[in-house]
């Protein structure tokens, strides 16, 4: 597997399918994971399509392995950024906390940005569609 991450939160790494294998490490490890895929869960349930898939976990291990979302956008504007994290809170019912450009890829196969890292997002009751 090729090494996307290694750092004090995270150890991540990509595999031969493509696939994102986040390996959760520090405080609170346990829960940022859990809060992770159960986020996942519910935006897939919400149908939301700019955000990795999860495919896999184990929660007594601290992994998850999701569907790749892409490329980091090196200069992707604030504007840009904030628009998408309104549109995942408004649309979704999702907060992220971290709502930082270096958590925003581009997924060539779908043709739009993706936002990822979910371990610390608060999940709101879902909107009501009009």
């Amino acid at each position: 597997m090729r090494e996307l991450k290694d750092g004090i939160r995270s150890l991540v790494r990509i595999d031969f399918f493509g696939h994102v294998h986040k390996h959760f490490r520090g405080s609170d490890m346990e829960e940022r994971c859990a809060n992770e895929v159960r986020v996942l869960q519910e935006l897939e349930k919400r149908q939301c399509p700019n955000v990795p898939v999860l495919l896999e976990h184990n929660l007594e291990e601290c992994w998850i392995k999701t569907t790749n979302c892409g490329s980091p956008v090196p200069n992707l504007s604030r504007k840009k950024a904030d628009t998408l994290f309104h549109t995942l809170k408004t649309k979704f019912g999702v907060v992220h906390d971290d709502p930082e450009p270096r958590n925003i890829t581009y997924d060539e196969h779908l043709g739009e940005f993706c936002i990822i890292d979910f371990e610390l997002a608060t999940l709101l009751d879902p909107p009501q569609i009009e």
